[in-house]
Parts: C-alpha cells; structure tokens; sequence
C-alpha cells in the first residue's frame, strides 16, 4: 500500500471517495448530503459508515461517508481509529485505490492518518496456503508530507513488532532474535551462555536452562553526537514460556510465543530509529530465553544470585519474567544512561486489574512515568500508574535468600515492580506490564486480534520529544 499526497483528492479516479460526517454538519460531497443527511437521516455517529453509488456522475466509483462523531470530543487517537475502520471497509469491497477527503478537522491529523491506514491494513497470513487478495493498493489524501512519512514509519516498526510477536516459537528463538538484532545495522553486542556467566546473570541463565535453545543476551546501541540524554529500553524476551516445572495449564500456553511481545517492541523501535535520527542515545536490550521443563530446568527451592549479588529463592518457576528482567536491569543501569525503561508481558495480575485497556506502570520516577502516560495517551496506548507501597513486598520475603521470586495472588502486580527495583540503582526508572494490551484475543479499536505491537507508538513518542 502507498499513500499519496495530492492537492485535490475529489478529482482522482478512484474506487472510493471517503467523506467525514461530524454529528449535526454536512459532509464536503453534495451526493452524500443529499442521499444520506437529506432522504436517508445518516446522524454521522462515531464509527459508522454510509456507502452509496456515484453512477459516473463523478470520477470516484463510490462515496463512502465516515461518521466522526460529536465534534467537540474528537480528537487525533479518533481520527486513527475512524481511518482504520474506513479502510477496512473498503477492503472488504475490495477496493484498490481509495481517496480521503476530510474536512473541518482542526489539527494536524497527518501522523495518525497514516498510523490509521497501515494498522488497518495489517494481517498475519504468512503460513496460511492461500492468501486474500484484498489488499489496496493506493490511498490518496490532502495531508503533510512529513507528518505521513512520520506515521509510516511508526507503523513499520509497530508491523516489524507484531509479525515477531505473531511468529511460532520454533521461528522466533533467542538465536534468531539476536540474529535480526545483528541485522538492524546498529552497534550490537550478543552475549552468549558463557558470557552471561562471566558476568554474573545467575538468574537469567536458571530460566533458560530447561531449554535445548541456547539463550542470548542481546544489546543494541544508536548514539549521535552530544546526545541530550542517554535511556536503555528493556524488552521481556520469553521466546516461549510453558511455566517450567510450575508448568502452566494447556489452555494457557497457548498463545505464549507472545511472552517476547516486550522483545519484539524493543526490536521494532530499534529497527527504524536511525531513519528518525533522535538526539539521544538509545540502547536496546533483551535477556531472550525460553522457559521449559527440560532435564536441567531450574527448580522450586532453589536459590539464584542475580548480577548485583542479591539471591532469590525460587517460589514458582512461572514467575519467569522478571529473572530475565532483574539481570536485564543490572546490566542497563551500568551503562551510565540517565533513564531505564523495561516493557514486559509480566504479571496475570495486571491483565486482572485493567483488562486489554491499558498497560500498567510503574517506578521510582514521578516525572518519568507521566511523560510516558502522556507519550502512550496521545499515541493511542493507554497506562494507568500502579502503586509501589513497600507493604506488597511482605510477600516477597524469603528466610533463606534477600527475596523470593513470586508471593501472594493479591497484589502481584506491584510485587512484581517492586521485586525488579531491588535490581534498579543510581538511575530513574519506569516498568511497563503489557501483559493484557500485546496480544489481543479479539479486535479492539483500530487493531486486529493477535500481537499489537504494544509499545512500539509509547516509545517512540517519549524518545522523539526529547
């Protein structure tokens, strides 16, 4: 698909014209006013669309009225949203050349226009046998140039995010993780079994050692000159967690190749940082395993020393994630960044709290965790700050080790924050649990069920305002 910008879409010949109708107003097309305001009462409610024949009275095939809602309450996450719904009926129609003509919408909609059209536009049919030709081929709208390249190339990376995430674990393995890592052009560094050794990761390697697939410990690097501020984004890289020996039900392994959806972030914002030249620097990071029951499968009671020296006492072996995460974040916060930021499918309990309609966060930064609600609210990812007050680390308490890796059912969440900030030091840092936004088991909004790249937009965001 190619978006085109023009300076007059309504003379383009095109499969089908796509008009705005806010609640109450016209539309800029004199057939859709009069069929569907005038004879047939269209109201223009948000989401819903009015498709009626031009009959060659115009060079567009079809006129396709979009109900944008109340004008009052509209806004840039709408427009995407509105967008996505639009295209998606005209793929249905198997359109191939579509045309946008909006009007009366009072901000830049440039960006999440573009976000729009490539998130609708998003399948996973790599290993489907027959493939659905309904793809569009060309979209044509009067935007800003810099504003659609922007959004293209946010949505490549939440596309490169979400077909890793999509993938089968026999694809998806630590090996090829860092394999793409290595592909993406950047100063990278992939740390073998044996170096993590050397370097302490005692609890980032007991989770990989039920596995026959070697782990990787991977660090990507872009810098510029005098960066203003240095941040290491950290992704959970479970390539595929079946519990351990606390080995989960059938049902919910599943869909448990999206346990790297972290990971698959990380690589997909690292992908096409360069193209947006930030002036900061930005290390990416991923413990990538996998979680299996396997002959040397580390074991309920056992005791693991983390890099910083601190020992954990192992209490369920599906509480995985955050021994990744705890070596993860030894090692970022020895990098001299000024901020740490980790993104994980970590808890039940988060999906528990807020459902696939909000990611969680948390951390040890007030200032740092606002600008990431704010970058996630205008991208379209919304967080909700979870508390950290030291009483939910009573659970945690271990008698014979610093701490213990899971505790009570209550709470688990901030737990879970709590235990990865015995592992933060001398640098602000933020938690972001998706577990319930990565993947979806139905469609919501603008996304199809399956990986959303969940992530992706808040990152980007937050690195492209500093």
């Amino acid at each position: 698909m190619e978006i085109k910008v023009v300076e007059n879409v309504k003379t383009i010949e095109s499969d089908i014209l796509i008009v705005n109708l806010f609640e109450g107003e016209k539309t800029s097309n004199d057939l859709a006013n009069e069929y569907a305001i005038t004879q047939d009462n269209f109201k223009g409610k948000f989401g819903e669309t009015y498709l009626l024949q031009t009959y060659g009275k115009e060079p567009f095939r079809k006129v396709l009225v979009l109900g944008l809602g109340k004008k009052e309450e509209f806004c840039p996450n709408k427009l995407r949203e509105a967008v996505a719904k639009a295209v998606k009926k005209c793929m249905q129609m198997e359109a191939k050349r579509i045309a946008f003509s909006l009007d009366g919408i009072e901000f830049d909609y440039s960006e999440q226009f573009a976000m729009g059209i490539y998130i609708a536009d998003y399948k996973f049919d790599k290993y489907k046998s027959e493939k659905k030709n309904n793809k569009i081929q060309e979209v044509y709208v009067q935007a800003g140039e810099e504003g659609i390249k922007k959004g293209e190339k946010i949505a490549a990376a939440m596309t490169f995010a979400r077909n890793l995430a999509n993938e089968p674990a026999q694809f998806a393995t630590p090996s090829e993780l860092a394999s793409i890592a290595l592909d993406l052009g950047l100063e990278t560094k992939i740390y073998d079994k044996d170096e993590c050794e050397k370097m302490g990761m005692g609890a980032f390697l007991a989770v990989a050692r039920g596995s026959a697939k070697p782990p990787k410990f991977i660090h990507m690097k872009y810098t510029c000159e005098n960066p203003k501020k240095r941040i290491a984004i950290i992704g959970k890289g479970l390539c595929f967690d079946s519990g351990g020996l606390d080995i989960k039900p059938a049902s919910s392994m599943l869909t448990m190749r999206d346990d790297m959806s972290g990971a698959a972030a990380v690589l997909g914002v690292m992908s096409i940082i360069k193209e947006f030249n930030p002036q900061v620097e930005v290390h990416g990071i991923i413990a990538a395993c996998e979680n299996m029951p396997g002959c040397d499968a580390y074991k309920p009671g056992d005791i693991l020393t983390a890099k910083n020296g601190k020992t954990i006492e192992v209490d369920n072996t599906d509480a995985e994630g955050r021994l990744t995460l705890a070596d993860a974040l030894c090692y970022a916060c020895e990098l001299g960044v000024d901020e740490v930021i980790d993104l994980a499918t970590l808890t039940g309990a988060c999906m528990v709290a807020l459902g696939s309609c909000a990611a969680g966060i948390m951390g040890n930064d007030d200032e740092l965790i606002k600008r990431l609600i704010d970058a996630g609210a205008r991208n379209g990812e919304r967080m909700w700050q979870l508390p950290m007050w030291e009483e939910y680390f009573e659970s945690l308490k271990s008698e014979i080790a610093d701490m213990k890796n899971s505790g009570a059912r209550w709470g688990g969440a901030s737990a879970a924050g709590l235990f990865l900030q015995k592992f933060v030091k001398d640098v602000k840092w933020a938690h972001i649990d998706i577990a319930g936004t990565a993947f979806l088991d139905k469609p919501q909004k603008e996304l199809i069920s399956g990986a959303s790249g969940a992530g992706v937009r808040t990152l980007l965001g937050y690195i492209l305002e500093q």
